[in-house]
Order: structure tokens, then sequence, then C-alpha cells
């Protein structure tokens, strides 16, 4: 179901100027309660709702990018990306990458506000249904639930104490609720219930079906931690369900593989030749400036330290504790005129999928030629790296975007949750729990698929274009190289996806992983040790929006250490 934007109109009938009939008429461009109080009422608001995925809405408090849906911000709060472009250029996103986080930024109120539209949304619609006596609506129902889970599981897992806005807060305009602690009870509730009562198929892609559900709520087990509850969803989706990896892991990224076997749960979105509304508007910033087809704006570069995760071992095993001890070579601080060699080094093939890096084919556009194609000068922050997963392939015109100002409002669909990710999750699970043998099975699976898919050619198109090694793993034999293995692995099949920040801040090491790589990263880019602070305790959680706190009239409450 690609994501829609509905518009709702209402013809009123002339009325005399002596009656006052028009006091019980809807103002115009409403609907009367009574007009959407059917089954078709209920799937307008439903849309709605599922149309919030991507965070954007009219009346958008704080910074718009921040309530994007794809949480490609949360990469640069993380070791996996940079902002990008010149530092001066969206500088409260700049504060953020350097830990210099304040309760006022608009981008810690920008993505609080998108979300909890989202909560109201899916209130909504749980509240109508709630007044509808004559139709059987538990499938809508459902649906509503399974949303509203996902927009208060991002609260959770981004702001830590959240208050939680149920159906009858909404119907009764009481929102102004106190944050105590977590909400996990009531989102695992809300996953349960679309468990309970999605079917195992929807004819529209898009919409999530129980095993959808089941995916979710392992996903909410295991960001407390929960890993035996986690570990047996995953263990069904797995041996009993309908997903498969595709051949080539690009694929996910395409629009010949969107909504594809891998794929579980994803927003829908869509281009077209204008200027999309349907198209991914959060992330129209991070595209290459000027890069080989003209866009803006150069943000979300992906760092030196992630290119280095890419590394392997000249058996195609991963540098697991070792791979930040050299770099991969990079053209950091040379013109595209002056001399650079690519790395000769063994690495993930995965990597340029995932990196435009120089002298390497970028997304099927021809070879990476150095910093022309880079925003960034050599004093920001930013490094020589491009992002590849959000730019469409070259000739890929169903996901192509396009825009006033070289916006790209792409089509590729975002995977909330991916078939990959679910054979990750299990295999951490299994780690945790002491299997050691399914956590390398599933790995496997996922390290197989990268060594077996079609790898990116030399210019000439008749050899690799690096020296590409990869091979699974012949065991796990202890369960600490497991951990170290599974999370690296979730790093390299999943980066630049969103999802790095929340795995660290799940296995309690943020604060150390994030100081070390700011001593790391600056090998490569010097000013940007200078810059950064020191990532601390309390940044495991953004603070609450101090603009939110206001409103609340001190209801809200603080998070620790702001």
């Amino acid at each position: 179901m690609k994501k829609k934007i509905i518009y709702l109109f209402t013809l009123f009938a002339a009325f005399s100027a002596c009656s006052d009939d028009f006091t019980e008429q809807p103002a115009i461009g409403a609907l009367s309660d009574a007009a959407v109080q059917n089954e078709d009422g209920v799937e307008l608001l439903l849309i709605g709702a599922y149309s919030t995925l991507d965070g954007i809405r009219n009346n958008l408090s704080g910074n718009g990018f921040a309530a994007s849906g794809d949480n490609w911000w949360f990469d640069v709060l993380a070791d996996d990306a940079h902002k990008g472009s010149t530092d001066g250029d969206q500088a409260d996103l700049f504060e953020m990458e350097i830990y210099n986080w304040t309760t006022g930024n608009p981008y810690v109120l920008g993505k609080w506000s998108s979300t909890f539209a989202g909560v109201n949304r899916a209130n909504a619609v749980i509240a109508l249904i709630a007044t509808i006596e004559d139709a059987d609506l538990t499938g809508k129902l459902a649906e509503a639930r399974f949303l509203r889970g996902h927009f208060n599981f991002e609260l959770q897992r981004i702001y830590g104490n959240v208050p939680y806005i149920s159906e009858e807060n909404y119907a009764n305009t009481e929102f102004n609720q106190p944050n105590p602690g977590p909400i996990w009870d009531q989102i695992e509730a809300d996953f349960q219930f679309a468990i309970d009562n999605l079917p195992a198929t929807q004819a529209q892609s898009g919409r999530p079906s129980s095993w959808a559900a089941k995916a979710y709520l392992g996903k909410v087990h295991l960001q407390q931690s929960e890993w035996a509850p986690a570990l047996a969803l995953f263990e069904e989706i797995i041996n009993d369900g309908p997903y498969a990896l595709n051949s080539e892991f690009v694929a996910n990224f395409e629009s010949t593989g969107e909504n594809s076997s891998e794929a579980i749960f994803a927003i829908q979105f869509t281009a077209d030749d204008g200027q999309s509304l349907n198209g991914n508007i959060g992330g129209v910033l991070n595209f290459p400036n000027p890069g080989p087809f003209g866009s803006c704006c150069g943000f979300y570069q992906p760092s030196q330290d992630l290119v280095n995760a890419f590394q392997t071992d000249g058996s195609g095993l991963p540098l697991l504790d070792t791979f930040n001890e050299t770099d991969v070579a990079n053209d950091y601080g040379k013109e595209d005129d002056e001399a650079f060699t690519p790395h000769t080094g063994p690495l993930d093939p995965r990597l340029d999928y995932t990196v435009g890096r120089r002298g390497i084919d970028y997304n099927r556009y021809g070879t990476f030629p150095g910093h022309s194609w880079i925003r960034a000068t050599f004093s920001d922050i930013s490094g020589p790296y491009l992002p590849a997963k959000n730019v469409y392939q070259s000739g890929d015109t169903d996901n192509q975007g396009t825009g006033a100002w070289g916006q790209q409002h792409a089509g590729i669909n975002y995977h909330i949750i991916r078939y990959a990710d679910v054979l990750l999750m299990g295999a951490e699970a299994a780690v945790e729990t002491n299997d050691l043998a399914s956590a390398l099975t599933w790995t496997n699976l996922v390290r197989n698929r990268a060594k077996n898919m079609t790898y990116i050619q030399n210019e000439a198109g008749n050899a690799d274009a690096a020296n590409y090694q990869i091979e699974p793993y012949t065991s796990f034999p202890s369960q600490d190289f497991a951990r170290k293995a599974v999370r690296h692995e979730r790093r390299l099949e999943l980066s630049m996806e969103g999802h790095r920040l929340f795995d660290l801040r799940r296995w309690g090491n943020a604060a150390s992983v994030m100081n070390e790589y700011i001593a790391n990263e600056s090998r490569t880019i010097p000013n940007f040790g200078t810059k950064a602070n020191t990532v601390e305790a309390k940044h495991d959680m953004l603070p609450i929006p101090l603009n939110a706190i206001d409103l609340s009239g001190g209801v809200l409450k603080q998070n620790p250490g702001y």
C-alpha cells in the first residue's frame, strides 16, 4: 500500500439566513462524527495513521527533517555516519552530532512531535471503532494497534521516559499525561493484540500481517534484553514464516525488490514525475551534492569507522577486535586531480553497496571521482564518503525523485524490519541464551547471501571493483566470540539503515563505543576530535523537549542529566 495523502472535502447545502441550522453543521473541509462512524470512515482515518509513518504532517513542531521515518539522523548520533555537508548547514543537527545536546534543540522536538502525531492518529482509529456496533472491525483495530505500538516503541527507545496516551485519553482530550517511566507493557499489549487478530497475509502491500507483528514484538523484547521470549518469536518466524532473503543484497534498496520475500514491514514511499508528496520528504537532504545527477544536499555521509568495519582478515572473516587499527585507504584532503589508489586489502563486498568511495562505481552511475561529488569542505567534519542505500540506482526510474532545488523525494521503501534483521535479532537472542548453533546458522545465512551475491565490477566490467573476500563462520567457539560476531554482523548488514544507535543502547556500551569512535575518526578528520564532546551515560536517552515540558505545565519530567 503506497502511502496515500487523503484530501477530504464536503459539500454543504445552502440555508436561509434566518435559520440557525448552521450551528449543527460541520465546518467546511471537515466531516461530522456521524459521517465517519462507519467502516469507510475507519479506513480513511487508518490511512491517515499510515501516512504518519514517514513523520511528515502539517503543523509539524521543531525541525521538519527530524521527523523522518527512516531515522537517518540517528546514525549521525552513532558511529555509522556524519551529518554531512558543511558544519553550518543544519547547525542544530551539527550540535547533536558533536554531542552538545540541549533540551531546546529543534531536532529533539521534531521527532517527538511527529511520533506523537502517529500515536494520536492511531488512537483516533481505535476510539472511533469503539463507537461502531454494527460491523466487525477487528482487523482494522489490529492494524491501528500495530501502528500505535510502532510509534510508542519509537518514542520509548528514543526518549526513555514518555507519557502513554490511551484511546480513552484521546477520546476525552486528556493529552497532558505524566511520564513516570517506561511504557513497555502497553507496547507489548498492542503487538500481542495484532498477533492475535491480524491475518497471516494481507492483500495490500504495506499493511502488517500477524507475522510482522510477531517480528515486531520480538524486536520489543530484544530491546529490553528479554532474550527468551524474543528467541521464541524469532524461531517461529524463521522456521515457519513466509520470509526469505533476496538473492541480491542490493534488491532491498531497488524498486524491483520492494515488498519481496525479505520485506516484513516497510514505509511505502513512491516517486512520480513531480515533487511527490508520497516520496521520502524527510530524507531529501541525503543525496550527493552535486554528484552524478545534480542533487542536493550532501548530508548523511558514512564514517571512516564504518568503512573500516568492512575489512576482512584474508580468510573472508571480519576483524572483530582490530578493524580500526588500520584505515581503509581514503582520499580525504585530496582533490579529484590528485593521485589516489583505492584500498587493495580484503573487504566485505557489502561495503560498496552501502558506501560510495572514490575509485569505485557508485550506484551504477560510474566511477566516483572524488571530492567534486562531496559538498563538505576539508575544514568540515563530514569526510570523503557518500551514502548509497538511500540513493536510487541509475536506471531505477520508479524510485527516482525530483524537486525544485535538487530535492530528491525518492521512492525507495524504508525497511522498518526486513528478514535479514530478524535473522540477526534471532542470532543475538540465541547467543544470550547460549544457543550458539542457532546463532551460527542464522548469521551464516546472512553472510552466505553476501558471499553469493553479484559484486560491484570495475569500470571495464571484467573484474571485481575491489578485493572482495567474505566467507561464513566455521564455528562459534565461545559465547563471547559469538556475541562479538553477531553484533559486528548487524553493523555490516544493516549499517546506514537507522538501527545502529539503538543497538548500542541495547548493548549498554554506547558511551564507550562512541568515545572510542571519536578518537579513531580523528585520524581521518583531525578537527572532528576537537569539535566533538565526550559522550556520557545521559546520552542513552534524548532529553524530553523543553517545549513539551513547558506546555505540560510541569506534568512532564525531564530525563536525568539534562
